[in-house]
């Protein structure tokens, strides 16, 4: 019971901190609009759950300041959030076009490519992000299940049985997550979405056997 209460309290401590912090960036702009403050408020509008505000806010500051990479890479992330990530390749190109080295955007185009099941995209914007940033262990980890995705695990015992189409089904990826079996659980998810480029369900599917496989790694 205490322990229940005291993380509720770090919550609604956390929640005002936050709150607190949206107030401050909000004074700092209304004092001075031309300041770059929009990009670091319309995050924490985002981080907040208020996506539709921050894409607004960083619409009307990148009229002013187009080439400003940072708001430009918080309003990809929140068109995501809105589940709009046509529109948000379309902003992450323009910062590549400019920062091609840029790490993050090279990673947010990857899980774009990955949860649509474009594996071969997500692949090699992955590891062009990986290669600018080598302590990315995230994408690292989700680089080595993608890259063996397309091939039944070496040494699976359900090497047989994955060979065969009948066994590619979601219910089937789902018993093998359960079962513990995060690299089989992949291999179907992915052959799936091969079959059904876009399917959104696939595609979470897709993505709670990656986010399995990187907490397992993490706890180890």
């Amino acid at each position: 019971m205490g322990d229940a209460v005291g993380r509720a309290a770090d919550l609604v401590a956390a929640e005002d901190g936050h709150l607190g912090a949206i107030r401050r960036l909000e004074e700092r702009l209304a004092r001075d609009p031309n300041s770059l403050a929009f990009a670091a408020l319309a995050d924490a509008y985002r981080k907040a759950g208020r996506a539709g505000e921050a894409i607004a806010l960083c619409r009307d500051g990148l009229g002013r300041i187009p080439h400003y990479t940072t708001a430009r890479l918080v309003l990809a992330k929140s068109l995501i959030d809105q589940g709009d990530e046509v529109g948000a390749v379309s902003e992450l190109h323009v910062v590549l076009a400019s920062a091609p080295r840029d790490a993050e955007a090279h990673r947010l185009i990857g899980d774009i490519h990955r949860r649509a099941g474009q594996i071969d995209e997500a692949v090699a914007h992955l590891e062009r992000a990986l290669r600018l940033d080598p302590a990315d262990r995230e994408t690292r980890l989700t680089l080595e299940l993608l890259r063996g995705s397309k091939r039944v695990p070496e040494g699976s015992a359900l090497a047989s049985v994955l060979a065969d189409d009948t066994f590619v089904t979601r219910p089937f990826g789902r018993l093998c997550l359960e079962q513990g079996l995060v690299e089989e659980a992949v291999h179907v998810f992915v052959r799936l979405l091969a079959r059904h480029p876009g399917d959104q369900e696939i595609g979470e599917e897709l993505e709670r056997a990656l986010r399995a496989k990187t907490q397992r790694r993490k706890g180890s």
